[in-house]
């Protein structure tokens, strides 16, 4: 039988191995539930994003239905909030990362046909709405996850899971990550 990798919970992060991070930064623009942004933490901690960004009315830690669903993962991947994301892609571009919407939107390339970078920010929008027009704008490319059944869209959090091992994906067909 395989031996089980330890389960973290409880577990001081100070006291943890070194995680190797993605060069992947999560944008979460505007996001209605916190049960999603709990989720966005969870699956970041699993794909070793570097960094998890938290803009406009999204909630952020400490939030007990974050708590519920990111089971601690909060306290394992770096993250910042930002009032206006704006400034958090303003920042990003600084620091020369390039961005990515997540967007169903005309023009949007399939992810599985995108060529992602290294580094990459990907910014996934509201529940509802999406991504805001002016910060589409913002973004250096547009990617899509194609839509085969009757809704257009499926939930941010499991789109979130989709491009995360998506762009690993990519990155390791094309090299060592």
């Amino acid at each position: 039988m395989a031996e089980r990798e330890p389960h973290y919970a409880g577990v001081p992060p100070e006291t943890l191995p070194p995680v190797s991070r993605h060069p992947i930064h999560v944008v979460l623009d505007n996001f209605r539930s916190a049960y999603n942004v709990g989720s966005a933490f969870r699956t970041a901690d699993a794909a070793a994003v570097a960094h998890v960004h938290l803009c406009g009315m999204s909630a952020h830690p400490p939030h007990r239905k974050i708590e519920k669903t990111a089971l601690g993962a909060f306290d394992y991947v770096p993250w910042t909030y930002h009032e206006r994301v704006k400034d958090c892609l303003a920042a990003l571009r600084a620091d020369g990362v390039p961005i990515v919407a997540i967007e169903v939107a005309d023009g949007a390339t399939p992810f599985t046909d995108f060529a992602w970078p290294q580094p990459v920010a990907v910014v996934f929008g509201n529940e509802v709405t999406g991504i805001n027009e002016s910060v589409l704008r913002q973004c250096d490319g547009v990617a899509c996850i194609p839509m085969y059944g009757h809704k257009n869209s499926v939930n941010v959090a499991t789109a979130i899971g989709v491009i995360l091992y998506g762009i690993l994906t990519c990155w390791q067909q094309a090299g060592p990550v």
